[in-house]
């Protein structure tokens, strides 16, 4: 094996190495290290892990190295400067090949196995280099968005979404994926192209954070800011439906089923992670009890909307 045992000798004649040197049998920690271009450190630590075998120590008790050892070092500087772990370098080295044999059977299986680590961090990186680009090229937080939900906000007018919008869509991709953050995003373009819709609104979003906690549960503030509210989302809807945004989205729902099969519509959750229902559950909002109890009404008002219909 070209890192097995003793099988090559020092290359004297190549060195030219002047007749009256008489070089040293074996050498200090340091020196070896240093021509390995290693540290005393390193080599320490290649023992620790039975990658490097500690040598006898000499009458001074210091460890002495040799030419196999120096060689083993130089051939395990080249494999870590390639990538390979430090395990696996010391797997190769253990081979069972008999002694002696060119071959070289294991370290094309490490060299194989860092070759699909590389290229799935080459993946990694381009995905990282693309959402740089994409936030670059969008010039705002947008960007950093799902391209799906992003180019559904490319046309608006420049400032057209606010910060606050950009929060909420953050927040319902992490819970509901790209798609429920795009046809979220829908809301948003009805908003950016109607002024009259935009002001009505900020009105509503503004009554509502009225509600803090100086305002009782039983206020009449409450029922009454429910049903603007209530009102102001059905105005939404149908703005939405006569813009020609609903037939919008019902192309993006049957564009993202085409491209994602039924077994990635709910991948598996890593352990330990939440579930959409979980994550709702545990969101931090800063919601007053009477604010709460605001969004009850209005959902109760749609129940009934949608019963009577």
């Amino acid at each position: 094996m070209w890192f097995g045992g003793v099988t090559s000798r020092p290359p004297t004649k190549a060195l030219h190495m002047n007749p009256f040197f008489i070089p040293p049998r074996q050498v200090k920690i340091g020196d070896v290290a240093a021509i390995a271009g290693t540290t005393p450190r390193a080599i320490r630590h290649y023992h620790q892990i039975g990658l490097l075998p500690e040598p006898e120590r000499g009458s001074d008790n210091r460890r002495r190295y040799g030419y196999e050892e120096m060689i083993r070092l130089l051939w395990i500087r080249k494999m870590a400067d390639a990538g390979i772990a430090l395990n696996d370098i010391r797997d190769a080295f253990a081979d069972t090949a008999p002694v002696g044999a060119d071959t070289d059977h294991d370290v094309t299986g490490i060299l194989g196995r860092l070759e699909e680590t590389l290229v799935a961090q080459e993946e990694e990186l381009q995905r990282q280099r693309t959402a740089v680009q994409s936030m670059r090229a969008r010039g705002s937080r947008m960007g950093l968005l799902s391209d799906v939900v992003a180019s559904r906000l490319d046309s608006l007018p420049e400032g057209s979404i606010r910060r606050a919008d950009l929060d909420n869509l953050l927040v319902i991709e992490r819970v509901f994926g790209p798609l429920g953050a795009a046809l979220n995003a829908t809301r948003y373009i009805a908003l950016a192209t109607n002024p009259g819709l935009q002001e009505e609104s900020d009105r509503v979003d503004a009554a509502e954070e009225a509600l803090d906690d100086t305002v009782a549960v039983d206020d009449p503030r409450v029922a009454q800011v429910a049903a603007e509210r209530h009102a102001f989302d059905g105005m939404l809807n149908a703005a939405i439906e006569d813009s020609g945004l609903a037939a919008a989205d019902e192309a993006l729902v049957d564009a993202w089923d085409a491209l994602h099969p039924a077994d990635e519509v709910e991948p598996r959750r890593a352990p330990g992670s939440m579930s959409a229902f979980e994550v709702i559950g545990k969101m931090p909002y800063d919601f007053s009890p009477a604010r709460l109890r605001c969004m009850e009404l209005v959902d109760e008002m749609a129940v009934r909307e949608s019963s009577a219909a």
